[in-house]
């Protein structure tokens, strides 16, 4: 399971956006690997056109769902603690994504920096697509 970040999903919708994440998004749904939490679904409906609503509601419908619990919001705010006091200021709700896929030990697939960052500091677990974009499985 990979859960994608806002990033990919405002990129992939882009009329003229990176065919790359486009064509990596589309290997990931086809392989029923993606996943949706809380905070990306806020960030991308709240940000969604009024005629695209609807539509992109129903979808979203269709995704697994990872609920977010008591134990990510505990975990998401002792990461914020941790990182700033290392010198890192990250927006809230990366920390809250990056709890819930180490939580659930699943793969974010994100365009936003932070994201390296948080793999970097060995957090969480990026999700790169394979050669043309095609679905890469975990190996590990």
């Amino acid at each position: 399971m990979i859960l994608v970040d806002s990033s990919v999903w405002i990129e992939a919708a882009r009329r003229e956006g990176d065919l790359a994440t486009k064509v990596a998004l589309r290997a990931v749904l086809d392989e029923y690997e993606a996943a949706l939490c809380a905070p990306v679904k806020l960030e991308v409906m709240g940000g969604a056109r009024r005629e695209e609503r609807r539509a992109l509601e129903a979808f979203f419908s269709c995704l697994p769902y990872q609920e977010c619990r008591e134990s990510d919001w505990t975990a998401a705010k002792e990461l914020a603690w941790k990182l700033r006091d290392a010198g890192h200021t990250l927006p809230w709700n990366d920390h809250l994504i990056a709890a819930i896929a180490r939580g659930r030990a699943v793969r974010v697939f994100a365009r936003d920096a932070h994201f390296e960052t948080l793999e970097t500091l060995g957090v969480i677990r990026l999700y790169r697509p394979g050669y043309g974009g095609r679905f890469a499985p975990d190996e590990g």
